[in-house]
């Protein structure tokens, strides 16, 4: 097992960053972005720390960004670090940019920097609390995958840190700059179908325990960083949890990682999914920020679906939102004047007259048919040096105005589309669905004060907050 024997980390730890050392400092000058020339007041630059697939597909968003330059790049794995430097600096030399993309093996490293404006976090879940704090610390504005965190807690300690520094966080939570959405979230909001009686959010399946065989780890890879603050003995190296690459001849990972299925590691499709559909859910009812106050997991009293139940009385239940669609993640609507049904490149009203036509008639995605279109439009991108076609159904992956939107809000310091309360209150519901679930019992929270209700069980569970392994602390 690889250690970790960089000296000075405990006291990165307590991210004494507020002197920061000149040494990582880069000068870039001025250039042309799509022909546009970009003065270096206007540049956004990025450092990316996390760089698998999700990593190289958040890239091409940013990419089509007029004025972002990308400086550096972190990960435990050495070979994901070669491969995203060899993207990084052939669009740079296509771009008319001198190509130089710094390789860091430790977040902290990357955090010295004085010339990288903002970041880009795409480390597995439960990195992405200590990843955000410390680089709002340092003064970076933060592009953070989903869920938001790993645990309850983390989330909170999220918001504290971004708002108590002053910084931009975007959550990429990308449907929510997505028109079929922004339209049906408009449509809820305007009473089209009227008052809101139940929701029919489809994510997909609660993780299950850790059952990969334990396997050598390459010398590639930093395990011991990998880990990080987990704590489970029961955790090991398995090459679907963090999958191999090759560089030379390039041969990309064959899977996603699959940390985010198995419950030591991650929160299942329960947040993966649900970190979009009870997102967008949410952002309808008038929800952000807040959430249900009851969480019933599917099976108790004889139940099929696990439901939530608003205070307004609006249930929430995770079923199939379609009719002949089970596996097709989406939402369904149910008012007392209608129904809307959205998923990804779909949008559909018991009034059709509500749906713009450009959405009309369309249906939405299999699972089969998404992994279909996400691996043709990686290769598309590859071949067009990372740089996405707007507009294509399915490319949700590299959306262009999400990303833009963030960059926007990065120089003008609003809120963007999905800031972090937003993330914060949406990866609370989903760890709350999981909790009752692995209770097997109904579990009440109060969104209010933010606390669970006469339930110190619930309070003690892992996914509320655990112990760190050191010397990581929250």
């Amino acid at each position: 097992m690889k250690e970790n024997t960089k000296k000075g980390v405990s006291r990165r730890e307590f991210l004494g960053l507020s002197a920061l050392g000149l040494a990582s400092l880069t000068i870039l000058p001025s250039w042309k972005m799509a022909g546009v020339r970009i003065a270096p007041s206007d540049r956004v630059v990025l450092g990316f720390i996390g760089l698998g697939q999700q990593a190289l597909s958040d890239f091409a968003g940013f990419a089509a960004c007029p004025g972002v330059q990308v400086a550096a790049c972190c990960d435990v794995d050495s070979l994901k670090q070669l491969r995203f430097k060899k993207r990084i600096e052939t669009w740079q030399a296509a771009k008319s940019m001198a190509p130089r993309c710094d390789m860091y093996e430790f977040y902290e490293d990357l955090l010295e920097r004085k010339d990288i404006d903002a970041v880009e976090v795409a480390t597995p879940d439960h990195w992405h609390a200590l990843n955000t704090i410390h680089a709002a610390q340092a003064g970076k504005d933060v592009y953070c995958q989903k869920p938001l965190a790993f645990t309850i807690r983390e989330g909170l300690e999220m918001v504290k840190a971004v708002r108590g520094n002053k910084r931009v966080l975007q959550v990429g939570s990308q449907q929510r700059s997505s028109k079929e959405f922004q339209k049906a979230i408009e449509l809820v909001q305007s009473g089209a179908i009227g008052h809101i009686e139940k929701i029919y959010a489809r994510v997909g399946a609660p993780p299950k325990p850790l059952d990969l065989p334990e396997m050598p780890v390459p010398g590639n890879l930093n395990w011991n960083k990998w880990m990080g603050p987990l704590n489970d003995p029961k955790i090991h190296y398995h090459p679907d949890l963090c999958p191999p690459i090759t560089v030379d001849p390039e041969q990309n990972e064959k899977l996603w990682g699959a940390w985010r299925w198995y419950q030591e590691t991650g929160n299942g499709y329960t947040a993966d999914w649900g970190a979009h559909m009870f997102d967008i859910a949410q952002a309808a009812i008038g929800m952000d920020g807040s959430g249900p106050t009851e969480f019933i997991p599917a099976g108790y009293n004889g139940s099929t679906y696990a439901a939530m139940k608003y205070q307004n009385g609006i249930v929430m239940t995770e079923q199939p939102f379609l009719e002949g669609n089970d596996g097709a993640q989406g939402i369904k609507f149910i008012g007392d004047k209608g129904w809307i049904e959205v998923a990804r490149g779909y949008l559909a009203c018991s009034d059709k007259s509500k749906v713009p036509a450009e959405l009309a008639g369309q249906r939405p995605l299999t699972m089969e048919e998404m992994k279909k279109r996400w691996e043709e439009m990686k290769k598309q991108a590859e071949k067009q040096g990372n740089k996405p076609k707007g507009g294509m159904a399915g490319s949700y992956e590299t959306s262009s105005p999400h990303m833009q939107n963030f960059i926007d809000c990065v120089r003008s310091r609003e809120n963007p589309i999905a800031p972090v309360e937003v993330g914060c209150s949406t990866n609370t519901l989903c760890c709350l669905a999981n909790i009752a679930r692995e209770l097997n019992r109904p579990v009440k929270w109060n969104p209010a004060t933010l606390s669970f209700i006469n339930d110190k069980e619930a309070a003690a569970h892992r996914l509320y907050e655990y112990e760190y392994r050191r010397p990581y602390s929250l």
